[in-house]
């Protein structure tokens, strides 16, 4: 890229647009507010001044419980701009993981949505760290509130000199695998993204109108929502609220974007709503993006086949901080993660650290400028994870000859059958191409005999209709898979359980966390189970 070793993001992502006559140009929209870019220049250097007024220092941690509102990006670059960290929380956690992190990052601010508040009040007074509460679209009784700390605050500041290779923000991991990391990035990260994944696979232009469903506290989601579409002079819509088919569907025909950022359980659940057609989408959208978990091959085609635009899928991670493995327009292979992206190089390898050949199963290792710099406060798994200039995925592959790249599972959730390996996602892709089926996962489970064999959760798309399903399903996946894929219990329940950003805790389903109380009946060695 050539960046200089002096280099703030918020000089690309904000500064760049106003000079290049994009002041007037909507950044960011909201259902109730639009904030044009010039705008946004002038915010961040309000929120730059409200912290030094509040006396927080740079290189000090200030944590963001935010909604996606227009005011999320003038928190996060005013941080930016000040060379204060902004660490972006999950708005769904519960009071025990805000206390964890809260206490981990040593904040000193918290901005927080006005709604959120009473979920984190009364563990505010046990934080050490903690200086200040800012309350963000709404009044806080003895709190501040964000818009008048930034009335008070004035519009000049000038921008820290801060380091390339300096930290700019932190996230933390979704918490699939047990409790969140703090991954610290540096200010390159953004912009490095932007460049690699934004130009080369979606064609970014600065006349695109992008709405990423994934949040901005989601890695997915921050370079959906912000880096990608900033990088150019482009406008991201924003969704406060949870992305049901409902709400999607109103944004994408109301503001008519060009680029529509989704993750696989909300593309089948629009899929499964009778509203989602073309007429209710937007009539000027160029590509759907997914990412998050691994998109399955009926999802992909039923989406194109009914609304005539294709799903890029990929891969990425928090630790990454957004995808390095896609699918490209005028390149789709359904079923598949793509091949690398430009800017970042891909291994697959065996337990031993050895190269894995064609085809055969090893753990994806990744190298990218994107990559973060370690987790806060975790030296062994930092160690682990980031291996000189490789990141470790944690995620099971095989590549075909022509180098696109097959997902087979997350390592914690692969396990042998009869001795051969089974992939999770290979059945529950079975699983969800049959129509009764609207999400499956698949899990590792012991039998009376000491043996492992798939055990399956199944939400159906018609929930209750259940008579002759587990023999209909049974069949489809012996079909479709394999006769000895199948999976030997299957349990209906009513959702799955899932983070923030859409991903399945499998962790959860192996320790017997969605376990319901109504046990149903045995079908010889096989079993069914009917959540209520």
């Amino acid at each position: 890229m050539g960046t200089p070793e002096t280099y703030n993001a918020v000089q690309d992502m904000v500064d760049r647009n106003v000079g290049r006559g994009f002041g007037a140009k909507p950044a960011f929209v909201d259902p109730d507010r639009s904030l044009s870019y010039q705008a946004l220049q002038t915010r961040t250097c309000q929120m730059a001044n409200a912290l030094g007024d509040l006396q927080i220092a740079r290189e000090t941690r200030v944590a963001m419980l935010m909604h996606d509102t227009v005011d999320y990006p003038v928190v996060f670059w005013g941080a930016i701009r000040a060379g204060v960290i902004p660490v972006c929380l999950n708005t769904l956690l519960t009071q025990a993981q805000y206390r964890y992190i809260l206490a981990d990052a040593r904040v000193q601010v918290l901005f927080i949505a006005a709604p959120l508040l009473d979920v984190v009040a009364s563990l505010l007074d046990e934080l050490e760290f903690l200086r200040h509460v800012v309350v963000v679209g709404g009044e806080g009784g003895d709190y501040p509130n964000l818009e008048g700390l930034l009335e008070k605050a004035g519009a000049e500041f000038e921008t820290v000199r801060t380091c390339a290779d300096e930290t700019a923000f932190w996230l933390y991991s979704s918490g699939s695998t047990g409790d969140p990391k703090g991954v610290r990035h540096v200010h390159t990260s953004l912009m490095y993204v932007a460049e690699n994944y934004g130009k080369n696979i979606l064609g970014i232009q600065q006349d695109d109108v992008c709405f990423a469903a994934a949040k901005l506290f989601f890695a997915y989601g921050m370079g959906a929502g912000m880096g990608i579409p900033m990088s150019v002079g482009a406008t991201t819509i924003l969704l406060p609220g949870r992305p049901t088919p409902t709400s999607v569907l109103d944004i994408l025909k109301r503001y008519n974007p060009t680029l529509f950022f989704g993750v696989p359980t909300l593309y089948a659940a629009l899929l499964a709503d009778p509203m989602c057609r073309p007429q209710h989408s937007s009539d000027r959208l160029r590509l759907c993006i997914s990412a998050g978990e691994a998109l399955p091959e009926n999802i992909g085609l039923s989406w194109r086949d009914r609304m005539g635009v294709d799903i890029l899928d990929g891969i990425g991670s928090t630790e990454m901080l957004h995808v390095f493995l896609s699918n490209r327009p005028g390149d789709i292979r359904y079923g598949t993660s793509g091949r690398e992206i430009p800017g970042y190089r891909l291994r697959l390898v065996d337990e031993d650290g050895q190269d894995v050949g064609e085809d055969e199963l090893g753990e994806l290792l990744v190298s990218g400028g994107s990559a973060g710099d370690g987790y806060w406060n975790q030296r062994a798994k930092s160690r682990a994870t980031f291996v000189g200039e490789w990141t470790r995925t944690g995620d099971k592959y095989t590549r075909d000859r022509d180098g696109y790249y097959h997902y087979c599972g997350r390592t914690d959730d692969m396990f042998k059958v009869s001795g051969r390996w089974l992939s999770p996602f290979e059945v529950e892709q079975a699983l969800t191409s049959h129509p009764s089926v609207l999400e499956a996962a698949v899990v590792a489970h012991e039998d009376d005999d000491g043996l492992i064999k798939p055990r399956a959760f199944v939400v159906l798309t018609r929930p209750g209709a259940q008579d002759g399903v587990f023999e209909n399903l049974k069949a489809h996946v012996k079909s479709a898979v394999g006769p000895w894929k199948y999976p030997r219990w299957i349990e209906f329940v009513d959702d799955l359980p899932k983070t923030a950003t859409g991903k399945i805790q499998r962790y959860k389903l192996r320790e017997g966390e969605c376990r319901h109380k109504n046990a149903g009946k045995n079908v010889g060695k096989d079993e069914v189970r009917s959540h209520a």
